[in-house]
């Protein structure tokens, strides 16, 4: 990403860290802007499953075939694709700290992070929820001029990050590395490189990111959140952050062995689907769907190692699969990933805008999921090229 790979993605340190030519990481540029793009998908998904939680969703809920379709989707992505990029995201941070210093580090994830994450507060949720949704979906919503002065002032703002909450994790993560490097004065990264992860260590990161997760889900369940932060999930973010830092110090992404992440990603897509399945037969056998989401239930945990099992096989394929077939990038490639981060800033208002105007098209669920997809993205994509990157102030920190 040329100007914002240290962003809400991961950081515009991803070019920096390397030097140009072939050693430089560039599939991990084409690695964010197709998990960004998987991030509009998962928005326009809960847009017509009514699974979880966005701005906008259609009336009437689809039957049990499609929601269980839905649901599958749903969850497999998010099972891993915020986890690969906050993995990403850690991985860059120690370079930027070494090369920067610690002042100078946390005032440019202040602006790179902060502004951008205050930007979508302050300017584009209030006009996305008070004038565009108002407007032309719920009417009986206050206005924009009615509403935004008690959203400001009642704090209700530090709520309204939207997908920027990621944005704000990173800044947070941040602040706490820096805080770590500074009171241990440890190098980021040695001569002599860490040794690779192996099985077991794998293994063992499943165990405690499952465990973790289950243990906070038992008072932070599936669909709770506190300031936009859903903690539920956050036991993976937490844990793949560190396992991208300890990544840059063994070097980890040009060195894991092909077949080792093969492995891993060839296990998530047998084992973990049959899994799954397994665990959803058991679910609706027992007609306990609503334990799956937290609490002190078997169906929690269940979800929670199964998640934690299909997210590391996820990461470890998805990262070797792109560093072998994808590490080079034509024109439309570094167009797409040059852009990504101003797509994942403001595609929230595209992609409702698209829906609210498909509202009257009769057609399957799934038709509608997939062209709201397409049709975002390319939307966001335009908007971005064409305006927001043009703007100075805009281009600094998208």
């Amino acid at each position: 990403m040329k100007a914002e790979t240290e962003h809400a993605a991961a950081g515009q340190d991803s070019k920096a860290a390397r030097p140009a030519g072939p050693s430089r990481l560039v599939f991990v540029d084409s690695l964010r802007w197709v998990m960004i793009v998987l991030v509009v998908s998962m928005h326009a998904a809960v847009t017509y499953s009514r699974i979880g939680s966005w701005y906008f969703m259609e009336d009437s809920k689809p039957g049990l075939g499609l929601t269980v379709c839905f649901a599958t989707y749903q969850t497999f992505l998010q099972a891993f694709f915020m986890g690969l990029l906050f993995l990403i995201a850690g991985y860059f941070v120690p370079g930027a700290f070494d090369r920067k210093g610690w002042g100078k580090f946390l005032k440019d994830r202040a602006v790179r992070l902060g502004i951008p994450t205050l930007l979508y507060m302050l300017v584009v949720h209030p006009v996305t929820v008070y004038w565009l949704l108002r407007n032309f979906g719920h009417p009986d919503y206050p206005s924009l001029a009615e509403a935004y002065w008690p959203f400001i002032s009642k704090g209700r703002f530090l709520g309204g990050s939207g997908p920027m909450w990621f944005a704000f994790a990173l800044l947070l993560f941040s602040l706490g590395y820096s805080v770590l490097r500074w009171a241990k004065a440890r190098p980021a990264r040695t001569d002599s490189p860490a040794a690779l992860p192996t099985h077991g260590q794998v293994a063992g990161l499943i165990v405690v990111m499952g465990l973790c997760s289950f243990l906070v889900r038992i008072i932070q369940p599936i669909g709770t959140s506190v300031m936009n932060f859903q903690f539920c999930f956050f036991s993976q973010y937490i844990l793949l952050f560190a396992v991208g830092i300890m990544a840059w110090r063994g070097d980890w992404l040009a060195r894991l062995p092909s077949a080792f992440g093969l492995r891993w990603f060839g296990l998530a897509w047998t084992v973990g689907v049959l899994a799954w399945f397994a665990l959803l037969g058991a679910i609706f056998g027992t007609r306990t769907e609503a334990k799956l989401y937290g609490g002190f239930t078997w169906q929690s945990a269940a979800l929670c190692f199964w998640e934690s099992f299909f997210c590391v096989g996820q990461c470890l394929g998805w990262l070797v699969l792109f560093r072998d077939r994808w590490n080079s990038q034509g024109p439309l490639a570094r167009w797409l990933s040059d852009n990504s981060f101003a797509v994942y800033f403001f595609h929230p208002p595209v992609l409702i805008a698209i829906t609210l105007a498909m509202r009257g098209w009769i057609a399957p669920k799934p038709a509608k999921f997939l062209c709201a997809t397409v049709l975002g993205v390319i939307a966001t994509y335009l908007v971005s090229s064409l305006i927001l990157r043009r703007i100075p102030l805009l281009k600094r920190v998208l």
